[in-house]
């Protein structure tokens, strides 16, 4: 029914049509991306990949059986076996598993194709629902940290446990 999908210059339409469609629903847990991404939408894409070329970052897409994206799921700050884990899922899938079935499958790509140890990240404190598909995966709390200006908690996942 889903798909998770390395990005792509063919996802460029999609991923806007998924942010614009969900700015209002991100922007209550996270800070609003702001007009200019929008605005710039083209050339950021085109950027991404250009730098997912330089291995530094491995970004992917979760679409449906229309192609229509319904996640973004990233690995930024690679190196040294270890990255940071980004991701954001479309109000109308939230709560069906969809960011946890993603999630898994990007820990297995993480660390089967792309030889990496361990992964990071963090949510704001009052994103209850991040924390939860976080600690279903397996990620541990670390300790607190900021998020976006934002009192959050930083996780992380040794992915030899998996």
């Amino acid at each position: 029914m889903f798909e998770l999908q390395r990005l792509r210059l063919d996802h460029e339409a999609a991923i806007l049509e998924f942010e614009v469609t969900n700015r209002t629903y991100f922007a209550q847990s996270i800070n609003d991306r702001g007009d200019e991404f929008f605005e710039e939408f083209t050339i950021r894409h085109r950027d991404l990949l250009a730098e997912q070329e330089t291995q530094l970052v491995a970004c992917y897409v979760m679409v449906d059986q229309d192609e229509k994206v319904v996640g973004r799921f990233n690995l930024y700050d690679v190196a040294d076996g270890a990255a940071v884990v980004g991701y954001r899922v479309a109000q109308r899938v939230a709560g069906h598993g969809v960011a946890t079935t993603a999630l898994v499958d990007l820990c297995r790509i993480a660390k089967e194709e792309l030889g990496l140890s361990t992964l990071k990240a963090a949510t704001p404190n009052g994103n209850i629902a991040s924390q939860r598909v976080l600690e279903k995966v397996g990620f541990v709390a670390v300790g607190p940290t900021e998020v976006g200006g934002r009192q959050g908690v930083s996780y992380e996942l040794a992915l030899a446990n998996l």
